[in-house]
């Protein structure tokens, strides 16, 4: 497995973990939509949350939050309204991006909760941003 798949899938693990250790219950890992994913499906106070994880060994060339550009948010409100209507869920939810730089040895995770919103999703998306600000982001 190449380095950088082996660094995702260590990502993804370890924000199983944070997420388990704060309360949420993990209704799937990996889920998947054709060529679409979801990283980890979450449950927690009556709320679905799709978690998109975003692993680099370091933030130097970009923030890894900033990876999830239009096309993925397309991709990720695509794959959870499929994940809904397959499973007949008829719960709140909001899509969050668990962010994790470093390496086993040394790292940080950072949790962007309601990271954005896709309420109609032919509309333009709001992306919330690191600290709560906002951008448009055009389809």
């Amino acid at each position: 497995m190449a380095a950088h798949n082996e660094l995702g899938k260590w990502g993804e693990e370890m924000a199983q973990r944070y997420l388990l250790l704060h309360g949420y219950h993990i209704l799937d890992i990996d889920w998947h939509l054709g060529h679409r994913d979801l990283d980890i499906v979450t449950e927690k106070l009556g709320f679905i949350i799709f978690v998109e994880v975003k692993t680099r060994s370091t933030d130097d060339f970009m923030a890894p939050e900033d990876a999830v550009n239009k096309e993925k948010i397309r991709n990720l409100l695509t794959a959870g309204n499929a994940y809904l209507t397959k499973y007949k869920i008829d719960k709140p939810c909001q899509f969050d991006i668990i962010t994790i730089i470093g390496s086993p040895e040394n790292f940080h995770i950072e949790h962007h909760k309601e990271a954005f919103d896709g309420y109609n999703w032919n509309d333009d998306f709001e992306y919330k941003g690191l600290y709560g600000g906002t951008r448009q982001i055009k389809k």
